[in-house]
């Protein structure tokens, strides 16, 4: 059940932004993904070409809304729950994996922008709600100085750098005593410049290249510490701007799920792809016209549907409990642990095992042909197996630190 956000009249005195859609309903928002999966198919292969989402795509996305989907109502977005996000992102990325990962690793960022000042949402989401935003942790260096901060640097692998309006960029604060603390910062899309360092065998449609910024200010109220994204936030809600429980929760799993939700989507494009493949006669012919009649292949699409659906139920399983626990944790008082965090994250991380399994098995069964360097199928095996080198999806690192915490020790790592 969806999570509905108090009123924002009641949350502040300054006005708010309207939704260009203030009925459309999570029903519809799904409708008008499922409905683009074939023309984003289309387009794959000048996605790619491109080296980054497509114009008309980013145009059809912020048409569609689909950037809004979790972006706080007080701020213009619909706040639509978690599953939706994740379903929505998983049926555009069942058309398109390079833009399914794009549209996901921004779209989902307002959930990471609440913790953030009251006034840095303001600023971020202005007078129109537009707000895009990758989020990368390579630290630039931050030099504190009146009012703020002098930042150089860069961030790596900024997907959708490009479409972005702002960026969510870490940075080392260095302190008086030599010391530095880890920080994030809301950046302007005009106070960064990207350098075209992304050349991949997989995922080179997305376009995740580096934003490098020279000695630019950004204000104290438009930096927080990295601790607050990893804890809970306070419970008192009486002076808080955004009232639903979704915003309050810790963010890793909801972090890590925006990649696992586009996993999912890719594994089931490709499944998509390997039955119309199993529908039409290989050379040699075989017995009955068409392999879907053999069941060797009867039994390869069976599996890998099998592990899809586990792994898209799953997924939603997540997203179900995140809401809850992140309201009872306002509501409630119910602590929204590490070792809840990060038994969802364990979870996650098979998701994404199940999605490779069943994709490597629908590759390999397909024939020689799915591995033309034209291949949508071969696009889909090569953009799953970059996306899985992605430091998130280690679950070998995330399963002993889950079990560390569970027996009382301290984990080995933030994952």
């Amino acid at each position: 059940m969806a999570l509905t956000a108090t009123k924002p009249e009641a949350a502040t005195g300054r006005g708010f932004i309207s939704p260009p859609e203030p009925d459309l309903t999570p029903e519809e928002m799904i409708r008008r993904a499922q409905a683009m999966r074939g023309v984003l198919r289309e387009r794959q292969d000048a996605c790619e070409a491109s080296g980054a989402i497509l114009p008309e795509t980013n145009a059809e996305f912020i048409k569609a809304g689909f950037y809004r989907i979790v972006q706080p109502r007080r701020f213009g977005g619909y706040e639509f729950d978690v599953p939706t996000f994740f379903k929505v992102m998983s049926e555009i990325a069942r058309g398109c994996p390079s833009s399914g990962w794009v549209l996901a690793l921004t779209a989902g960022h307002p959930v990471m922008l609440a913790v953030y000042s009251d006034q840095a949402q303001f600023d971020a989401y202005g007078t129109d709600g537009e707000f895009r935003a990758p989020a990368v942790g390579s630290p630039a260096t931050a030099i504190p100085v009146e009012g703020g901060y002098r930042v150089s640097g860069g961030w790596d692998y900024a997907s959708g750098c490009d479409v972005a309006t702002h960026l969510l960029g870490g940075a080392d604060r260095k302190n008086p005593d030599g010391s530095s603390t880890h920080m994030h910062l809301l950046v302007e899309r005009d106070q960064y410049t990207i350098v075209n360092n992304w050349h991949m065998v997989g995922m080179q449609g997305t376009g995740s290249r580096r934003a490098v910024v020279e000695n630019i200010f950004i204000p104290d109220h438009r930096a927080v510490d990295w601790t607050i994204w990893m804890d809970n936030p306070p419970r008192d809600m009486a002076n808080r701007l955004l009232r639903n429980p979704m915003y309050h929760g810790r963010k890793p799993t909801f972090f890590i799920a925006e990649a696992v939700a586009v996993a999912v989507g890719i594994a089931r494009g490709a499944l998509d792809l390997y039955e119309d493949t199993l529908k039409k006669p290989p050379r040699p012919v075989v017995a009955g016209g068409t392999r879907m009649a053999l069941q060797e292949y009867q039994e390869y699409y069976g599996l890998a549907r099998a592990w899809i659906d586990t792994a898209e139920g799953a997924l939603m399983s997540v997203g179900r409990d995140y809401m809850e626990h992140c309201r009872r944790w306002v509501e409630d008082g119910v602590a929204f642990t590490d070792e809840t965090d990060r038994a969802m994250v364990l979870v996650l991380q098979h998701c994404v095992k199940l999605a490779w399994e069943a994709t490597d098995l629908l590759f390999t069964t397909a024939g020689t042909s799915g591995g033309k360097r034209d291949s949508k199928l071969a696009r889909h095996f090569r953009v799953l197996a970059v996306l899985r080198t992605h430091g998130t999806m280690r679950y070998m690192r995330t399963a002993p630190n889950f079990a560390r915490l569970h027996f009382g020790l301290p984990p080995l790592g933030p994952l």
